[in-house]
């Protein structure tokens, strides 16, 4: 079933990325669920938009052919579930496709809402490894998008403009081939 729905693509086109999916438990992403997603999402190079923890990221990469080396994966909210910030540089530096999405990212911003020291730096180390995303998942969300998109250009406004333009959309663009 989902060889052909892919295969079939949408009115727009092809498919480009799965997700957001959620793995409630760590030990979730050893299921054979999560571990055809991988083989598939590498295959057909999709981008994964996975909510999931730090161990998850590395049980989702380990089930990708390359170890994760390839595989497109995008993890929302990055650093969810309390990895700090030297756990995050150290994925970025051992899965080279791996993305950071910044959406709902509790400790990313400090005082006035500006970012906090540590994560403009591992943004300015990263700059075409991360994004922003709505987390748009409840309607609620989107009652207050625009306060959200506000709060994101305050802090990206913390960032050289060259890196601000390509965290607000120019590396989501180039991950889902858009012009």
């Amino acid at each position: 079933m989902v060889q052909s729905e892919l295969a079939r693509g949408t009115a727009s086109g092809p498919y480009r990325g799965i997700g957001e999916f959620h793995l409630y438990e760590s030990a979730n992403a050893n299921g054979p669920v999560a571990k055809k997603l991988m083989v598939l999402a590498e295959q057909r190079q999709l981008a994964v938009l996975a909510h999931v923890d730090d161990e998850a990221v590395d049980l989702l990469m380990a089930h990708s052919p390359t170890q994760g080396r390839e595989l497109r994966l995008i993890w929302a909210h990055t650093g969810i579930g309390g990895a700090p910030i030297a756990r995050v540089r150290q994925m970025l530096e051992r899965y080279p496709k791996l993305m950071g999405e910044l959406s709902y990212r509790p400790g990313l911003t400090c005082e006035g809402g500006k970012l906090c020291a540590p994560w403009r730096e591992l943004i300015l180390a990263f700059p075409d490894r991360f994004l922003v995303g709505s987390d748009t998942w409840i309607n609620q969300r989107w009652s207050s998008y625009d306060e959200i998109m506000q709060g994101y250009r305050g802090w990206l406004g913390d960032l050289p403009p060259a890196v601000a333009q390509r965290v607000a959309w120019g590396n989501a663009a180039g991950l889902f081939g858009v012009r």
